[in-house]
């Protein structure tokens, strides 16, 4: 028997392009590439600190449409275009979670992202 499959689409997403923001299937939930767009403004902050926030918001938006929360996550690819941002990013992502049992992670370097982006989130969550 095939696992159920819905998929979560955010209503006002800055980028209207062809992908879902998330694909529940069964207990685990597939998150799209996701950039740290301002969605009053259509652009990336000029802050880094405040595009992370931006990013991370994002991603708690989508899992709350399947029910769950940061500390659903169990993998997170997070692309950067300065590998020197590495610590200005763990402070604010780390605030996001409840508990230190963090997922698996990686941080790689990207050459260019959309919209100028500094940073390219894209995550799988498994309901506990």
């Amino acid at each position: 028997m095939q696992p159920t499959r819905r998929v979560i689409k955010l209503a006002g997403g800055p980028v209207q392009a062809p992908f879902s923001d998330a694909i529940l299937s069964g207990n685990a939930l597939y998150l799209a590439g996701r950039i740290g767009i301002d969605p009053k403004t259509g652009k990336v902050p000029e802050k880094v600190e405040d595009e992370i926030k931006i990013l991370l918001e994002g991603e708690k938006e989508v899992l709350a449409q399947a029910g769950m929360t940061m500390d659903d996550l169990v993998y997170v690819q997070i692309a950067c275009t300065d590998l020197s941002l590495f610590q200005k990013f763990n402070p604010i992502y780390a605030s996001y979670f409840t508990t230190k049992d963090y997922p698996a992670r990686e941080f790689i370097g990207a050459g260019s992202l959309l919209a100028g982006g500094h940073f390219e989130l894209q995550a799988i969550a498994v309901k506990r």
